[in-house]
């Protein structure tokens, strides 16, 4: 135990010792399945501690800069003042696709209307429409003990709230099932940095109300026990690693364009 506690310690020192990290977009274009737009603009970004009065220090960042530090620090504006480090661009003046880390463009996304991308290792969504970026955003998916299961699957059926059947206290507004079985969905709830949910995922209301709309369900047999169409395809790609640091907030990581599995999301809709 003692021994984790000091290579964390460790890796926190380094990372608060990086005054500055420069990096090309992450939206170049990248090796094997995920292939971007070639894009020559650079980012530059900074990491802060946060210091004790973390509210006035998030005082000076107006309503869309605090927007854009949710999408890259994977946090909600209510844990943003609980990290112990945030990343922060050099300039607020780009689009925020800009500063994704996932491709704009998905040739394996190319052939369906709408699709989903959940990237575990980066705790990132992405929506695309014929292999187009149109949305992005931050998630928290399943905790060590209740990881979300990767793989492919598609958006079942939806509710604007509804009690978790875990503990009726949790209550998951803008809810979007994608794995029936096991009760797995897309909802709003808290995004504290990193992955702690029961194996949902967990999103920003704004994104979590934006996917209620945009994402279509099955379609049901008569009955309702076929599925005579499937709804978007979901596909969740990787496994976080809980062993080591968040990967937005390293000087490797943060800057690295996400390379998506080249195989295909199934059956064209």
């Amino acid at each position: 135990m003692r021994t984790r506690t000091l290579e964390r310690g460790r890796a926190w020192a380094r990372f608060a010792a990086a005054a500055t990290l420069l990096f090309l977009s992450p939206l170049a274009t990248t090796e094997g399945g995920a292939v971007g737009e070639t894009q020559s603009r650079s980012l530059s970004y900074r990491l802060e501690e946060v210091p004790p009065r973390a509210r006035s220090f998030l005082g000076r960042f107006d309503d869309r800069q605090l927007g854009l530090l949710e999408k890259l620090n994977r946090a909600d504006r209510e844990h943003l003042p609980r990290q112990k480090l945030l990343l922060v661009p050099e300039r607020w003046d780009l689009d925020e696709s800009d500063y994704s880390p996932l491709p704009r463009q998905y040739a394996a996304a190319e052939p369906h209307s709408k699709a989903l991308v959940v990237h575990q290792p980066s705790q990132v969504f992405g929506a695309y429409e014929g292999g187009r970026l149109v949305r992005w955003g931050p998630v928290s998916s399943g905790r060590k003990t209740h990881p979300t299961p990767s793989g492919l699957f598609h958006l079942n059926w939806r509710s604007r709230g509804r009690a978790s059947t875990f503990d009726p206290d949790w209550f998951m507004r803008w809810y979007f099932n994608f794995e029936n079985k096991l009760g797995l969905s897309f909802h709003q709830f808290a995004l504290p940095g990193r992955p702690a949910s029961h194996a949902c995922v967990r999103l920003l209301e704004r994104d979590a109300r934006w996917l209620f709309a945009w994402g279509e369900g099955w379609t049901p047999g008569p009955r309702g026990w076929t599925v005579l169409e499937p709804g978007t395809p979901v596909l969740i790609v990787g496994d976080y690693d809980f062993g080591g640091p968040p990967p937005w907030l390293s000087p490797e990581g943060a800057g690295t364009g996400i390379e998506l599995p080249a195989e295909g999301f199934g059956p064209a809709r």
